[in-house]
């Protein structure tokens, strides 16, 4: 069923580019109204409401990577370099707009939603740092921008993250079922729909940063494709065990993290004494570990689930599906892995739709986080406009 086809206002492009620091996803879609999202029929499990127009990815150049990369962690002069990086990025993202165009038909968008690149992650201390320079998208696109999504939210007290399970309750929640949504991306995070129609959600921990950032170093390659190299090699006990020792995947929600915690030299660190062992071996340690992490925290939180959907570039490596809903099994979890295509929606556009669903949000004047999941003082409006 799709609703308000002929509602231009309706439509509204959503940006996302992750901590894997690959590129930006996109996508042009239209979305209900939310009065008319909520009247949807809840039996159809693939009825999400929204009519996807357009999608498009590109890819980070390197040199954009790496300033990316370099701006993780302290540097100096990191004032100027961010200011480079968030013209780069504005530049990228204008880019992704133009192709959606190109592939829509002359489709008139209401507003861009720009998550921006996530540099510093640090609520406990009051501050998050997307870095974009949404004036200039503004300006190289033509259409309003709203960004700065979750500084509002940890404004109000709460993490400002995640942010995605408000979308994937209104558009993946079905009443009277109980089920997980499970992003994997370069940090995972489960949206935990349950069937009395709450939600919680939270970053449970890493999802392919530490996986990718060791098949570069030992492969050259950017990821593991299919997780085909971790299936090659055994999981160390004795590493996995020292991995799932970080105090974090210990903590209550709400709770959010990033490459300021989980990153190489975190690795390294975890690594000491551990020099004898297979670089292919701590490959299948480092895949067991992302897997293990959500499981354990799916069992935790939602153990009468029905179905774990997966979204994100972890949907994608086969090792880790199967390792994820081996390890549920084992904890007397019933719920079925998949991926979200079985809901109509594709993996690597979740976060992307999310995004333009929060623009939305923003441009009806709607809360756009949940307070039980990211802790802040109540609902907020999120984001800021950048006027076309």
């Amino acid at each position: 069923m799709l609703h308000n086809q002929n509602n231009t206002a309706n439509i509204y492009i959503g940006l996302m580019s992750g901590t894997s620091l690959d590129g930006v996803d996109g996508v042009m879609v239209r979305l209900p109204d939310p009065v008319d999202a909520a009247a949807a029929d809840a039996d159809a499990d693939t009825d999400t409401g929204m009519q996807i127009i357009a999608t498009a990815y590109i890819p980070f150049d390197p040199d954009l990577r790496e300033q990316a990369m370099r701006l993780q962690q302290a540097s100096d002069n990191e004032l100027h370099h961010e200011a480079l990086l968030a013209n780069a990025l504005a530049s990228t993202y204008a880019a992704c707009v133009k192709k959606l165009q190109a592939d829509a038909s002359g489709q008139t968008v209401h507003a861009i939603g720009a998550h921006g690149q996530t540099i510093r992650h640090r609520p406990e201390l009051g501050y998050t740092r997307q870095t974009n320079n949404p004036a200039l998208l503004a300006e190289l696109t033509g259409i309003d921008v709203i960004a700065d999504f979750r500084s509002r939210d940890v404004a109000a007290g709460g993490q400002g993250a995640p942010l995605v399970p408000a979308f994937h309750r209104a558009v993946f929640g079905r009443a009277g079922a109980s089920s997980v949504v499970a992003n994997i991306g370069g940090i995972s995070n489960i949206s935990v729909l349950a069937a009395d129609g709450s939600t919680r959600g939270f970053d449970t921990g890493p999802g392919n940063v530490l996986m990718d950032a060791w098949v570069l170093q030992h492969q050259g390659k950017s990821y593991d494709a299919n997780g085909d190299w971790a299936a090659q090699g055994n999981v160390i006990p004795a590493l996995l065990n020292s991995l799932m020792d970080e105090a974090y995947l210990h903590m209550p929600p709400p709770k959010s993290t990033g490459r300021d915690l989980f990153h190489p030299a975190w690795l390294q660190g975890k690594l000491q004494g551990f020099d004898a062992v297979s670089p292919v071996d701590v490959q299948a340690t480092l895949c067991e570990f992302t897997a293990l992490t959500l499981a354990n925290d799916i069992a935790r939180h939602a153990a009468d689930a029905a179905h774990v959907y997966v979204c994100g570039g972890g949907a994608f490596n086969h090792q880790l599906m199967q390792r994820l809903q081996a390890l549920l099994a084992a904890q007397s979890c019933a719920a079925v892995v998949r991926s979200t295509a079985v809901l109509g929606v594709a993996p690597e556009q979740v976060e992307a739709l999310a995004f333009a669903w929060l623009a939305q949000r923003f441009c009806l004047r709607l809360p756009g986080n949940l307070p039980d999941v990211t802790g802040a003082a109540g609902g907020r409006i999120l984001g800021a406009l950048y006027p076309a």
